[in-house]
């Protein structure tokens, strides 16, 4: 057979890709909500089961689940895109060139010698990285936990924060909390998606560089 001709195939991605962001764009808009007090209705109108998509569950995670079991799982799902829209922000950050004054160890590493991404592991020292575990072993034992005292799971308060939680009425707290679901949905595929293509030839985890203008920047060019 005749091999695909490369333009066909750039073509293709494009469209692929296209598709895909347009598709991911419903994640960052606010849900219509509904009341998550649903044991008796099951799942399907939780809060973040919403159009286009409604209720996913491809894996089969909550087939005869109780309400315990989809809020543990709600509360992992929550912690998890929190994490990753740090992680985002952080990468977008660093890969601009921003970096903080002074030394990451004894040893007169700066912070400025330390690429983003992951490549930055092959930088930072044995200590560093204990250091690094260490303190999120801190937040994770100490922090960020759910002692039971919080409105819903993933409400890290705990009874001694609020930050002006207590001043919305039901409606926009549960439209915010949708917002937050949703922007952790699309935070977790979007920093897996920049520890993919950096690792691609191109060493371009903003590979749009690459598919729209056809410049791909290797962003840790020169460490």
């Amino acid at each position: 057979a005749d091999p695909i001709p490369i333009k066909f195939v750039y073509i293709k991605m494009k469209s692929a890709i296209a598709a895909t962001l347009i598709a991911s764009a419903a994640a960052f808009a606010p849900a219509k909500v509904a009341n998550t007090n649903t044991a008796l209705k099951g799942f399907e109108s939780e809060l973040g089961s919403q159009p286009p998509i409604g209720f996913f569950d491809p894996l089969g995670l909550l087939d005869d689940a109780d309400q315990e079991r989809f809020d543990r799982l709600r509360y992992v799902e929550i912690k998890h895109g929190r994490i990753s829209q740090l992680a985002v922000l952080g990468h977008i950050v660093t890969s601009s060139g921003a970096r903080l004054p002074g030394y990451i160890d004894l040893d007169g590493t700066k912070f400025s010698d330390v690429p983003s991404g992951l490549a930055a592991f092959d930088k930072i020292s044995a200590p560093g990285l204990m250091q690094i575990l260490f303190f999120i072993g801190v937040l994770e034992l100490n922090v960020m936990k759910d002692t039971g005292l919080g409105e819903f799971p993933g409400d890290f308060r705990n009874g001694y924060m609020d930050f002006g939680w207590d001043s919305f009425d039901e409606e926009t707290k549960l439209q915010k909390r949708a917002i937050e679901l949703n922007n952790g949905r699309a935070a977790m595929m979007g920093i897996l998606a920049l520890m993919v293509h950096e690792k691609l030839p191109s060493h371009d985890p903003y590979m749009l560089n690459d598919l729209l203008a056809g410049l791909p920047v290797d962003f840790n060019a020169g460490y």
